[in-house]
């Protein structure tokens, strides 16, 4: 019997599309943040960090709500004839929601112990804000930014419920390893379950050690 490989195929290309937009989010995000003293302060730390803490399955829910044929963006893509739920781009949403916390609190965290003198330093020298940003900021962050987006890409590879809400599990489309996990352990197959969980630890933990060993390099 031959031992189908799509889910790990489909894994890659969610996690690698979701962790390239979390990278960019994440980095712009936690840059504002980090600038922003406004009243609104904590509640955008709130809601920015809000999925890392909420259950998959409720976050799955929310983004249903949004992406779904009812709802507002799903009505909204409906009129083109699109529709995301069920389809692998519904996963890359998944898991860009559930991965995106991580991404953003090491990073934030890595531009909040940039000494401040350097970055008003180079103000003073009449650097501009997006060359700060780019220049300055993100080099000396790097490790920090290095280490969530690490961190994002293996959260993106290990999720499950918000995946399963909004994407199912359709073989070859949708079915990601831990969902193919999950379906093997229930259906008491758990020679094919052992194997995707030896997958996923095997490219989870060359990931970390990649970072590991870049980090030393920095």
């Amino acid at each position: 019997m031959t031992f189908d490989l799509s889910p790990a195929l489909i894994s890659l290309k969610v996690s690698l599309i979701s962790t390239g937009i979390i990278f960019i989010l994440g980095i712009l995000s936690a840059w504002w943040m980090t600038n922003y003293r406004g009243r609104w302060q904590g509640l955008l730390d709130g809601i920015l960090t809000l999925p890392l803490v909420l259950p998959p399955t409720v976050a799955g829910f929310g983004i249903l709500m949004l992406i779904g044929v009812r709802g507002p963006i799903g009505k909204f893509l409906g009129i083109f004839g699109v529709n995301i739920i069920f389809s692998w781009y519904a996963a890359v949403i998944a898991s860009t929601v559930v991965a995106f916390p991580l991404m953003y609190k090491t990073t934030k965290s890595a531009f909040e112990q940039i000494d401040t003198n350097i970055l008003n330093a180079a103000r003073t020298l009449g650097v501009t804000e997006r060359k700060l940003f780019w220049k300055v900021a993100v080099p000396l962050a790097w490790p920090g930014v290095l280490a969530g987006t690490a961190l994002a890409f293996a959260r993106s590879m290990g999720e499950f419920g918000a995946t399963l809400m909004v994407a199912g599990s359709i073989p070859g489309k949708t079915l990601t390893m831990p969902i193919a996990i999950y379906f093997a352990t229930a259906g008491g197959d758990m020679r094919v379950a052992l194997i995707w969980v030896l997958i996923i630890l095997a490219i989870s933990l060359t990931v970390m050690v990649s970072m590991n060993h870049w980090d030393k390099r920095l």
